[in-house]
């Protein structure tokens, strides 16, 4: 796997000879380790051990229903009532983060009405926060610690 421009983390991975998994701390599970996996364990390490986010508050793999159709948030972060807060999206480090990209974040929130949007591949990262009474967003220099959300 690539090199991220994350930091690094004690990495917990398991090989049976056929495929590769990672232990995900947040789902407490190894899952299948696929490049866009890879991004999502190192993200939400470093939400957690650099920008103090409680893992608690962390889920992978939120499913929404949109338009009568499934979709799953690759990690939501939720407050102390269980209101979604954030959604992070993830890509894989060989695919460019676009406006296609956005959009599907966006078609989740649609859902969820969060305060704040990320979207990484492990070697980008932008985070915009809403501003819902403006029907706009406004794009953050860097993601935020916990304590300043």
């Amino acid at each position: 796997m690539l090199a991220l421009n994350l930091p690094a983390f004690e990495i917990k991975i398991k090989d049976d000879g056929a495929k590769k998994s990672i232990f995900d701390v947040i789902r407490r599970k190894y899952v299948a380790l696929t490049p866009e996996e890879w991004v999502r364990q190192h993200f939400v390490h470093y939400l957690i051990e650099k920008l103090g986010y409680p893992q608690e508050l962390l889920a992978n793999e939120i499913e929404v229903s949109l338009n009568g159709t499934s979709k799953r948030c690759d990690t939501v972060l939720f407050d102390r009532e269980l209101k979604a807060r954030m959604i992070v999206e993830y890509k894989a480090a060989d695919i460019a983060i676009s406006q296609k990209v956005f959009d599907q974040i966006m078609r989740y929130n649609m859902v969820l009405m969060v305060d704040y949007l990320v979207v990484s591949n492990g070697m980008e990262h932008y985070c915009c926060k809403m501003d819902y009474a403006h029907n706009s967003y406004v794009f953050l220099e860097a993601i935020p610690s916990y304590d300043k959300l």
